[in-house]
């Protein structure tokens, strides 16, 4: 089930995890990416929380906490080679994995036809 947020990161609910990135639209917008900062293994976010950083060659933008949940694993190939989010943002560019707090959170979540609106 792939969820969407209105400041462009989605969410994808597996059981009890969460896999978290940043759309394809808002890469797009950043331009090419440069730097990611991402939280460490262990953080407790809360939803709405700042949760990650990113940066291009246009400006830096803040990743929000979709979802809460403890952070269980990290993409660290996102920190090696931003690229990869503007070229598989959806994919190979996944920013962190979560250990869900409340699943029900993610009702409030739009869904990708409601996303797509709000881009248009």
């Amino acid at each position: 089930m792939l969820k969407f947020t209105k400041d462009h990161e989605w969410v994808k609910i597996d059981g009890g995890q969460a896999t978290v990135g940043i759309t394809a639209h808002a890469a797009e917008q950043l331009g090419d990416l440069v730097f990611v900062e991402l939280p460490e293994v262990g953080k407790v976010l809360g939803k709405g929380d700042n949760a990650a950083v990113v940066e291009s060659v246009k400006a830096a933008s803040d990743v929000y906490s979709p979802i809460s949940g403890t952070v269980s694993e990290v993409n660290d190939i996102v920190v090696e080679d931003p690229s990869i989010i503007n070229s598989d943002a959806a994919g190979a560019g996944w920013f962190f994995k979560l250990t869900l707090k409340d699943a029900s959170e993610s009702d409030a979540l739009l869904d990708e036809a409601a996303y797509n609106q709000l881009i248009a």
